[in-house]
């Protein structure tokens, strides 16, 4: 069999079953592992999966540009952001990452709500200008270019000296095994500080983050409490979700 004839073998059954094994390819091909983990390297380095040990998992489209993302799944994301949105009561504390859901969900808040709106989002704390009894605290550092949010120990000081009712967390993977990833090892580490701060911690998965995994780790599952979802998304999904706890809500 030719390389790439295999190499899609390997990306049909990772669509498949959500993840692939070294060890079961080289069976199934018949050929050795270090042949299997030169078939993934490639995958990998062209976009298609991500690897892990012992074999590799889907990879996310979440980790393109900003402005790429914004036209990812765009019906989803509103229809999320809305449910999203009545997770939050007048009153509360509400940290709010950077994201194009993020981006959805304060487009949704009534013009009457006040809450405090914590973010390290520019691009968040300017789209609630308009907001008039909405007060934003701007997480101040290091500006990361490619998510529009500001990262490093500034900005890890200043998430520490809160106590939030909620957090919305952005992610680009959101796996049963893998849990919560992202593109970027800094943002990783800022995602973490936020959710340590709330009492609660929610993600907004749209579509392409389901069951997909990216570079750096987040945390696992445990670390959030709900995830809001899309209401076609893949029930053995959903379930292998709820069997760890999470609170799954589908919009």
């Amino acid at each position: 069999m030719l390389a790439n004839q295999r190499k899609h073998l390997i990306l049909e059954q990772l669509q498949a079953e959500g993840q692939v094994l070294s060890k079961n390819l080289s069976h199934r091909f018949d050929v050795s592992e270090d042949t299997i983990r030169r078939d993934l390297r490639e995958l990998a380095a062209d976009g298609h999966l991500q690897r892990v040990h012992g074999g590799a998992l889907p990879s996310s489209s979440a980790v393109a540009t900003f402005s790429e993302r914004k036209s990812l799944k765009t019906d989803a994301k509103m229809k999320i952001a809305r449910k999203g949105a009545e997770l939050i009561s007048s009153g509360q504390v509400v940290m709010i990452d950077g994201g194009t859901t993020t981006s959805e969900l304060i487009a949704c808040l009534a013009d009457d709500l006040r809450i405090t709106v914590v973010t390290h989002s520019p691009s968040i704390a300017l789209g609630l200008v308009d907001k008039p009894f909405i007060e934003v605290i701007l997480i101040g550092g290091r500006l990361y270019k490619h998510s529009i949010v500001t990262v490093g120990a500034a900005a890890i000081e200043g998430i520490g000296n809160i106590h939030a009712d909620i957090f919305f967390m952005g992610v680009t993977g959101v796996h049963p095994e893998a849990g919560l990833t992202t593109g970027d090892y800094e943002e990783a580490c800022i995602k973490r500080a936020f959710s340590g701060r709330a009492a609660e911690t929610v993600v907004l998965a749209s579509p392409e983050k389901i069951n997909t995994a990216s570079s750096f780790v987040i945390g696992d599952l445990g670390l959030i409490n709900t995830v809001v979802i899309d209401g076609d998304t893949d029930e053995s999904w959903v379930n292998s979700i709820e069997a760890r706890g999470i609170t799954v809500i589908k919009a």
